[in-house]
């Protein structure tokens, strides 16, 4: 059973015929799930299906609502459709890294195109999935994003936070703070990039390495998403595009954190 992509034909078939999970698959506590699309249809539907599976369900119809909840709420995971009538999702998506760096983001679209894949995931979305798609897929990737989210808490908080230049890089917050104590935010492509660079200072790391060292489950990371998510980076550590001091290219080698890193 699948739901459908925004092609005109809004039903959504029953997912009651889908059956209760698997007892292995139930989460130990309810994944707090806030889906934001604009079809009132598939936001009943999945609200009564992902119950099944130990996710609570809020809903929003658009951008603004998307933003009352989650300034009242707490969420463990956002589910964002890209099409929505007030505001693009990638619009949105950015917004969350902004103002909710912590809470992962599952993109919906019914493009299933790579470039709208790619902008999503540079947009900051940890995982993408195209409508059609099976209910069960979006709760193993709900339930896989909250496991990397319990394990990536438990190693931050044997190394939480590393110091730089006057930054200060929390892993737990996942916050980036300025030597001037601005708050700088992340996506979820720049965390995972400043992780794997501040945990090896003073070495040169290939583009091989740094996708190895970056990748997530369901996210693309190629040579070109390595390069822009390093641009990103240096200009938010104020690191010059032409000389970086910070963020150093090592000609046909890669890419070295030149910085004495204080854990």
């Amino acid at each position: 059973m699948q739901l459908p992509a925004d092609d005109g034909t809004r039903g959504v078939s029953s997912m009651a015929q889908a059956g209760m999970p698997p007892a292995a698959v139930v989460e130990a506590r309810m994944t707090r799930c806030l889906v934001v699309d604009d079809d009132a249809e598939i936001r009943r539907s999945l609200d009564a299906y992902l119950q099944k599976f130990s996710v609570t369900v809020s809903a929003a119809a658009d951008g603004r609502e998307m933003r009352r909840l989650m300034a009242t709420q707490v969420f463990d995971v956002v589910v964002l459709d890209l099409m929505l009538p007030d505001e693009n999702g990638l619009t949105l998506c950015q917004w969350i890294q902004q103002h909710h760096p912590s809470v992962p983001v599952i993109m919906l679209t019914a493009h299933g195109d790579p470039i709208s894949r790619v902008l999503g995931l540079e947009m900051g979305a940890d995982d993408y999935l195209a409508k059609p798609f099976e209910p069960r897929e979006l709760v193993a990737r709900i339930h896989a994003i909250r496991r990397r989210a319990r394990r990536g808490d438990h190693e931050a908080q044997t190394r939480r936070e590393f110091r730089f230049e006057g930054w200060a890089f929390d892993r737990l917050l996942r916050q980036l703070v300025s030597p001037q104590q601005v708050v700088v935010p992340l996506s979820s492509a720049e965390f995972r990039m400043l992780s794997a660079l501040v945990e090896r200072p003073g070495r040169v790391l290939s583009r091989e390495q740094l996708i190895e060292l970056t990748r997530a489950p369901g996210v693309e990371v190629n040579d070109r998403s390595v390069d822009l998510t390093i641009s990103r980076l240096r200009q938010k550590l104020g690191d010059s595009p032409k000389e970086p001091r910070l963020i150093r290219t090592m000609r046909g080698e890669g890419y070295l954190f030149d910085a004495q890193v204080q854990a």
